[in-house]
């Protein structure tokens, strides 16, 4: 053995002392296969890396692979998702099918304060916004109409209560996801379109 040989097993001993029993044993008789255990190994084996070598390449330390291929920990999913990409691999869901699932998409419709709504609940389109406190007998309510028209701001409610929303899935299906602002854009002007029809109607009578 060279004199750098024996520097290098002592940096390597050193190390090892620093390690817990589970790294010992995973040392010892390898890591289980599967699960994010697998996926972490597998990563490696693609890219042809060490585990310090992997580290580097997310910017975190070798003691976090190291548990990461034990089981003690796991990775966060935005670090999941950067080794499926630096192995040009991709993460697919599957239902009990084996039909692929999508993500829920990233323009669905927000609220006015800009947040989400929750991913749980049926959306409905009910016209053009208003503020709540603003009643259908002002004025201002049909200002606020005309505004959130011209600007493309529809009123976007949803179910509060579970069995309502059981009751209308069960008639009308289950929403595949949320929609757009497009979309629900869109929706408010097929309500008015509707609305204007009855009128119509109404008048012809």
């Amino acid at each position: 053995m060279t004199v750098a040989e024996r520097r290098s097993l002592r940096k390597w001993l050193d190390q090892q002392e620093e390690w817990t029993e589970d790294e010992w044993t995973w040392f010892r008789t390898g890591p289980v296969d599967g699960h994010v255990q697998g996926i972490v190994r597998r990563v490696r084996r693609i890219l042809e890396v060490s585990q310090r070598g992997l580290a580097d390449l997310l910017g975190v330390s070798q003691s976090v692979v190291a548990r990461w291929e034990t089981g003690r920990t796991s990775p966060r999913v935005s670090d999941l998702l950067d080794l499926l990409r630096m192995a040009r691999l991709e993460l697919v869901l599957l239902d009990d099918a084996d039909q692929e699932v999508d993500p829920m998409r990233d323009d669905g419709v927000r609220t006015h304060g800009g947040s989400r709504f929750p991913a749980h609940v049926d959306l409905r389109v009910t016209g053009w916004w208003s503020p709540a406190d603003v009643e259908s007998t002002m004025v201002e309510y049909y200002q606020w109409k005309r505004r959130s028209k011209a600007a493309g701001d529809p009123s976007v409610r949803y179910r509060r209560s579970r069995w309502r929303r059981a009751l209308e899935r069960e008639l009308w299906g289950t929403p595949d996801d949320h929609p757009s602002l497009r979309q629900c854009a869109a929706e408010a002007e097929h309500l008015d379109e509707r609305r204007e029809q009855r009128q119509a109607r109404r008048a012809a009578a």
